[in-house]
């Protein structure tokens, strides 16, 4: 099954508010995601809006969905996805010696992916594959040959889906809401992702 990806538009809060909160929702959530339903729930629109606003556009932050191959990635009226949102991955750029997501400070620029999210009917398939090569293709297109992520030590399923993407291990590892998640990073000077 092929996917459309594209760069969230920041009309689309509305929709990716209403997608985090399925993401929150998910029964592995706690593995997946430091935030939570009643804080997310919490929040006014003005944050959903400027979320969905710095993330459609600029080189610090890059939201993209995948749509279902029924749906229309044309969008709908006010700009609303007409297809059904097979999952989002964001992806995060820190600049030379500024502290990043986990506290870290770097001598280089780097990327990080954050916030991945497949909806349980379209995990399996090229969902996710096609998120993470679009994220992938983005950070590339910035000048940077690595990205990496953090995987919560006990999420195996998702662990196993990063390394059939060419994410491997490299043995740092971060304490984020009280957990150890596991550092995975992928090289993006050889060639591009596997195939769908």
């Amino acid at each position: 099954m092929r996917y459309d990806v594209r760069r969230v538009r920041a009309e689309e809060w509305a929709t990716l508010r209403a997608l985090r909160l399925a993401a929150l929702r998910d029964p592995v959530a706690h593995l997946a995601f430091l935030d939570t339903v009643a804080a997310a729930e919490a929040r006014p629109a003005e944050f959903w809006q400027e979320r969905a606003r710095s993330s459609a556009v600029g080189t610090a932050v890059a939201q993209f969905v995948a749509l279902a191959p029924e749906g229309e990635s044309a969008g709908g009226p006010a700009g609303e996805p007409t297809g059904e949102l097979a999952g989002t991955v964001t992806v995060l750029v820190t600049p030379a010696g500024e502290r990043d997501y986990v506290g870290e400070t770097r001598p280089s620029p780097s990327a990080a992916i954050v916030g991945v999210y497949v909806p349980p009917a379209h995990r399996g398939g090229a969902a996710i594959g096609a998120l993470l090569d679009a994220a992938q293709q983005w950070v590339r297109n910035l000048g940077l040959g690595r990205v990496r992520l953090h995987v919560h030590e006990q999420n195996a399923r998702a662990q196993a889906a990063y390394r059939r993407r060419g994410y491997v291990p490299t043995g740092a590892q971060a304490h984020l809401g009280g957990a150890v998640h596991l550092e995975l990073e992928r090289d993006l000077t050889d060639e591009p992702a596997p195939p769908r």
